[in-house]
Parts: C-alpha cells; structure tokens; sequence
C-alpha cells in the first residue's frame, strides 16, 4: 500500500510475515487432514519459509536485493504443487478444483515477475511483492477452503477397509 516506505522496515516486515507464514505452514503439515491434498509440502516448506524469514531479520537492509528472487522462487514452486494438488483434487471429485488452479496460476505469474525482473526499481518490486503475497495468501486459504476436510478427532487416519472373497460368494 505504502512502496515508498524504508527498505530496511520493509524487511523488518518480511521476515516476520515469513516465519508467522512459515510456523503456519508448519501447523498444515501436522494437522489431522483426512485428504492429505493440502499439506502434503507444508513441511519443507515450513522450513523454507521460516529459514528465509530469520534470515531477513537478521539482514533487514539487504533484504530486497536477494530476498524478491528467492521469495519468487518459493513462490512459483508452491503455485506448482497447488497446480499439480488442484489436478488430484478434480480426481477426488472436488468441484472447486478449477479455482484452486486459477490462484496458482495467477500466484505462479506473481513469483515468476519476481524472479525474472527484481531490478525493476524498489517501488515496483514492493507493489509486486505485495500482489505476489496476496496472491499466494488467496490461493493458500482458497485451498484451505476447498480441499481440506479434518474429522472430529483430528488423530484418526481414514484407511480404506479390504475384504477377501471366496470364489463361492462371487457366484
């Protein structure tokens, strides 16, 4: 909302949107899903997103030199596996699958802009960090929205139940 604001706060602000992101992601990936669609890379990417985070805290004036390019990356690779996620989605009859590929898509072009064109003047990349971050937040909590189904006791894995037949009971 604010491009002009200081480099340094703006990185002060990353980094702590990305570890809150990254503990956030962490929690998806032990939560009890019977689906397993949603979380299924929210461990690795806990990690990522929380290492990135303490690393710009830590370096909160060079934050926006390095951070766009490796914040892209994440990003489009996230968009990827909600890409290839909306697909099984669709195979388990999701009706909603169609939205979740339309934010990835849309998310995977935010990061690739990030990626591509980091240079591009700090205002320009603030208002395109900030797209890309809604957009992938959009996506994030339209997949949690559409994909995610959790039962009451959230420890209880759904196994499917196998039954032998005999050759007589087929007749």
């Amino acid at each position: 909302i604010k491009p002009d604001i200081s480099v340094e706060i703006i990185g002060v602000i990353l980094g702590v949107g990305l570890c809150v992101f990254g503990v956030i992601r962490l929690l998806g990936y032990f939560s009890g899903d019977i689906f397993r669609l949603a979380f299924e890379h929210d461990l690795a990417f806990g990690i990522l997103f929380t290492a990135l985070g303490i690393i710009t805290l830590l370096h909160p004036d060079k934050a926006m030199s390095f951070l766009c390019v490796l914040y892209g990356i994440a990003v489009m690779a996230d968009s990827l596996f909600k890409m290839q996620m909306s697909l099984d989605a669709k195979r388990f009859g999701i009706g909603k699958w169609w939205l979740i590929m339309l934010l990835a898509v849309l998310s995977c072009i935010a990061g690739a802009v990030l990626v591509f064109r980091p240079y591009e003047g700090s205002l320009a990349l603030a208002i395109v960090m900030g797209v890309s971050l809604f957009t992938d937040g959009l996506l994030n909590l339209c997949v949690e929205l559409c994909a995610v189904k959790v039962t009451k006791d959230e420890r209880k894995i759904v196994e499917p139940e196998y039954y032998e037949i005999d050759k007589e009971d087929r007749l």
